[in-house]
């Protein structure tokens, strides 16, 4: 039976203020919910960067052949000016990636699992407050690393398993939760807190679990470069 840790103890803690916040606001609210960015994880942003990072090879392209094979002229100048519009075009207006439901998160790979929930976490931005926002980017962050992190794990892992609990479960189970407390009712006070806060309490929570979480699986790595190069000094430096 494993022990309560601090994210289990703040998400039970939010859910009940969510409880409450809701059992109160079964009459006279309506219940509205703005519609969650479309696109996955990075939209607007990545776009963008990807946009950047497509024109200026291309324009480095340009440069070098201009410089090293023969002159571009007016007309190449024009070809390369059209290509970077075919391409800016191409990125603003591709297809988006699907975002994954928190039930298909739930069922993912243990490799798939971080960047799953990070690109649902990120769809759902528009609907947090303000005050998460930042929290929301640093569990991004942290999520990308675990992400490199989780490769070499097998499903059945104990660590595994810990991480899906936290990542595929915990973590969207506690966002869809505030976004089920009526939005008029997200700004009131109950017991000392507001939902708001207690959403970015919560998270503040699952970023620091997510941290140590990293920094567990890095120090099993470390320790195993440790013994890898103790082993080559004595095989080699005794010879």
């Amino acid at each position: 039976m494993s022990v309560p840790t601090q994210t289990d103890e703040a998400v039970v803690a939010a859910r009940r203020t969510v409880a409450r916040v809701r059992g109160g606001a079964d009459d006279g609210v309506v219940q509205t919910q703005r519609a969650p960015a479309r696109g996955g994880r990075g939209g607007v942003k990545q776009r963008v960067m990807l946009i950047a990072l497509a024109n200026a090879a291309i324009l480095i392209a340009a440069g070098l052949f201009g410089g090293i094979v023969m002159p571009l002229g007016m007309f190449g100048a024009l070809a390369v000016m059209l290509l970077m519009l075919a391409v800016t075009l191409a990125i603003a207006f591709a297809p988006a990636t699907p975002v994954p439901s928190p039930e298909r998160i739930a069922r993912s790979e243990i490799k798939a699992l971080p960047s799953a929930t990070a690109r649902w976490l990120d769809a759902q931005r528009p609907a947090l407050p303000a005050p998460a926002v930042p929290i929301i980017d640093r569990i991004g962050a942290q999520l990308d690393t675990l992400g490199a992190q989780v490769g070499a794990l097998d499903d059945d892992a104990p660590a595994a398993a810990e991480v899906r609990r936290l990542v595929g479960e915990q973590l969207p189970e506690f966002v869809r939760d505030y976004q089920k407390v009526p939005p008029a009712l997200r700004t009131t006070p109950r017991n000392g807190k507001t939902p708001d806060q207690q959403l970015a309490d919560g998270l503040g929570v699952i970023e620091r679990e997510l941290r140590e979480m990293s920094e567990q699986l890095a120090q099993g790595d470390l320790d195993a470069l440790a013994t890898r190069g103790r082993f080559l000094e004595i095989k080699y430096q005794g010879e």
